[in-house]
């Protein structure tokens, strides 16, 4: 997402480990991508090439989903485990519980980041909009301040007697 810089809008490209492009998208504010991972390093891109003269500040979040350790860690909980199977199956019922708790807690910490991101954004389009609509207002008070001057000095100018007296 970019927060702030002209257009708002920035190139970006992912690519696999393979090279092939995954992900083009020319000149878009934000958005959102799920791709199937292999193994391997990807790389991707944000690119402001088109418009060289301002600078963007973008945000970026990069989840990682399903990456193999909820197993590891379920086995690890069996080894703590003794007794009878109704205890074995109410400890699993638990550990399935802390970690739904442990995965929708993730979930809304990423809804929060994602929220902060927008609204630094739209602080800024706002912080931007209260800049130009404060400079237009000292040229409209400037051009009042010169056209009341100018209307004195006519109105003045009306009443002067412009005879020359004689003595």
């Amino acid at each position: 997402q970019v927060l702030d810089g002209a257009g708002l809008d920035v190139d970006f490209h992912l690519l696999s480990p393979k090279g092939e492009t995954l992900v083009f998208d020319e000149r878009k504010s934000d958005g959102v991508h799920t791709v199937e991972t292999e193994d391997g390093d990807y790389m991707f891109c944000f690119d402001n090439t088109f418009s060289t003269i301002s600078e963007k500040v973008i945000f970026f979040e990069l989840i990682l989903d399903n990456m193999g350790e909820d197993g590891q860690d379920q086995e690890d909980w069996k080894k703590y485990v003794t007794g009878t199977d109704l205890l074995d199956m109410k400890l699993e019922d638990i550990l399935e519980s802390i970690n739904s708790v442990k995965a929708r807690l993730s979930k809304s910490v990423q809804i929060q980041t994602l929220l902060r991101a927008f609204e630094a954004r739209d602080r800024n389009i706002q912080e931007s909009n209260f800049d130009r609509v404060n400079f237009w207002s000292m040229v409209n008070l400037g051009v009042m301040v010169v056209v009341s001057a100018v209307q004195v000095y006519m109105l003045k100018s009306l009443f002067e007697d412009k005879r020359k007296s004689r003595t």
